[in-house]
């Protein structure tokens, strides 16, 4: 996976887009599973899908961090002051965290609540043993970190602009596709 100075590996830029691309399903459907009435075919199939597509990020998180390990990490250019750079470090890590607990608590929150956990015609085992009290304690926890994954995502996506509009730097551009 050879990269220029100036930009993240091949693998880490494609599974940095993916990973967007996969958040904005997980979110996509469980926002739009609100349109439908309870029970119903469409919004049980969305449901569906945004247990298939949670539990998909996690497999992918783990790639994703398999690459970041292995390739280089190229330098902003200017150089970030040391307070962004470890606010930078705290973002970075808290979007890791939500990729890999969310979709965790989702399958606990499955499995204590006594449900299937599908997976793109597998049904994956349970996590935990039923306990409906404990299903909606972690549907709760679940609902609230999924909410802070919004700020999350937005303060990222903000970051990468301000430094790209307003910084001037290579922040952004780094995590672009590049040519040969």
């Amino acid at each position: 996976m050879s990269n220029p100075s100036n930009h993240y590996s091949r693998l880490t830029i494609a599974l940095h887009w993916l990973m967007l691309l996969l958040f904005i399903g997980v979110y996509s459907c469980i926002e739009l599973r609100e349109l439908y009435p309870k029970g119903s075919d469409p919004r049980e199939a969305l449901k569906a899908w945004h247990f298939m597509l949670g539990l998909t990020v996690l497999i992918f998180v783990f790639v994703r961090i398999y690459g970041r390990v292995t390739s280089a990490t190229p330098p902003i250019t200017p150089p970030l002051q040391a307070w962004q750079h470890l606010a930078s470090k705290l973002v970075h890590l808290a979007l890791y965290a939500l990729m890999i607990g969310l979709p965790l608590l989702g399958w606990a929150t499955l499995s204590a609540a006594g449900k299937p956990i599908p997976f793109f015609g597998l049904e994956l085992p349970a996590l935990l043993a039923e306990n409906k009290d404990l299903a909606k304690t972690l549907k709760e926890l679940h609902k609230t970190i999924g909410e802070v994954g919004y700020y999350l995502i937005g303060i990222h996506a903000a970051a990468a602009l301000f430094h790209h509009y307003v910084q001037k730097d290579n922040t952004l551009t780094r995590m672009l596709p590049y040519r040969k």
